[in-house]
């Protein structure tokens, strides 16, 4: 927020670093994040496929079992189309006109806030206190030969959702597309963080007080569990308002990852090309379509749980660096002017850092080799493309 309403400059935490911590640990931070939000909108388009299915399938339309998931994932499985589909569809939505989707994307939100509200609302006179006893179940070996539960068992299942909360980031990776961007960004920001978390807490006291814990771990939880209760014109509902409240997910974060591929571009480190808007529609359509591909594969042939283990790790990265730059530079510019000011520095940073470093501990060992791997491609690219082409190298 504090440096959203000081450099309103589309980019994100890539725009940040480069302002306060120079060019190689930018592009190192925008590099991951290209591929954490792409990896995202995968994750989020395979369970908005399971709750697609579920909402036909309550209406009596089946679709065929190759068609339903990738292979692994079930009997005759072979690929996620409904999944890849929706991809390749706010792709096309981003590549028109931001505003077509940014309205689109308001339609869809409230009626998300609404469905949340009749879980929230519904549920709760179906709480069963005795469901959350034992809050915390304590530690078990799974079935797969992992430790499961317990508050390691909180702090692993945080790391690896953690994306499910960040969606405020993608707020300022399209700064400049914001009418008042120091005055609006920072607020954004912060009554996005505080009205999701207030909602996300609410919906998860619900879900666990009407159904036993164990009985979640489906394609589509929420309305699995008002299908239990014999509620289902509620479950019908959810899964009718999650397929149009996840677009807006989808949406959030490709936007995001095209806004920094575009960043990346115009400041040279990745080829120009990719910079060059649409003549008509005055969207960066080039990075919008690779990346609708990209994801469409990914969430077409790849299970869920496989990639979900993939992502938050260079967005926790970029929270360490977001929070560091601001003590940095509160010592080096203390006059700036800063529409927000984070209060309490540098303790609050220090906190942001240290629970970041907590939670990327907690992360399983194949998003380290997956994410080390992409870190040495990024730094092949720099030293053989980036920093003979960047705009800093080149000059004015």
């Amino acid at each position: 927020a504090e440096f959203a309403g000081m450099i309103p400059v589309t980019g994100s935490a890539y725009t940040y670093g480069y302002a306060v911590l120079g060019e190689l640990a930018a592009w190192l931070i925008g590099w991951d994040l290209l591929l954490e939000y792409a990896l995202i909108v995968a994750v989020v388009a395979i369970g908005w496929s399971g709750y697609v299915q579920s909402a036909l399938t309550g209406m009596g339309i089946p679709i065929p079992v190759w068609a339903q998931g990738a292979m692994g994932t079930g009997d005759g499985h072979v690929f996620n189309v409904i999944a890849s589909l929706v991809t390749l569809g706010v792709a096309a939505l981003l590549t028109f006109r931001t505003e077509w989707g940014a309205r689109f994307n308001t339609l869809v939100v409230a009626i998300k806030v609404a469905a949340v509200v009749l879980v929230i609302g519904i549920g709760a006179f179906y709480v069963k206190p005795g469901n959350w006893v034992p809050f915390i179940p304590a530690r078990a070996m799974g079935a797969d030969g992992a430790m499961h539960f317990g508050f390691q068992g909180v702090a692993a299942a945080a790391a690896v959702v953690f994306f499910a909360v960040f969606g405020y980031d993608t707020l300022t990776t399209a700064a400049e597309e914001s009418k008042n961007p120091q005055r609006d960004l920072p607020r954004a920001v912060l009554l996005s963080l505080g009205i999701s978390m207030a909602m996300y807490l609410a919906v998860s006291l619900v879900l666990t007080g009407i159904a036993h814990y164990t009985t979640l771990n489906t394609a589509a939880p929420v309305a699995d569990a008002f299908k239990g209760l014999g509620l289902h014109w509620v479950a019908l509902t959810v899964s009718v308002a999650a397929v149009f409240g996840l677009i807006s997910v989808l949406f959030a974060f490709m936007l995001g990852a095209t806004r920094i591929w575009f960043a990346l571009s115009r400041d040279g480190l990745l080829p120009g090309w990719f910079a060059k808007v649409h003549p008509r529609y005055g969207t960066p359509h080039r990075p919008t379509v690779v990346l609708g591909v990209f994801t469409a594969l990914v969430a077409g042939l790849l299970p869920i749980e496989e990639v979900a283990k993939l992502v938050n790790i260079g967005v926790l990265s970029a929270f360490i660096v977001i929070c560091t730059s601001v003590m940095i530079l509160r010592k080096r510019k203390p006059e700036l002017h800063r529409a927000f000011r984070t209060p309490w520095v540098p303790l609050v940073p220090l906190v942001g850092v240290a629970f970041s470093i907590w939670l990327l501990a907690e992360l399983p060992a194949i998003t380290w080799k997956v994410f080390l791997i992409w870190v040495s491609l990024g730094l092949v690219i720099y030293l053989t493309y980036g920093m003979r082409h960047s705009r800093l190298e080149r000059g004015p």
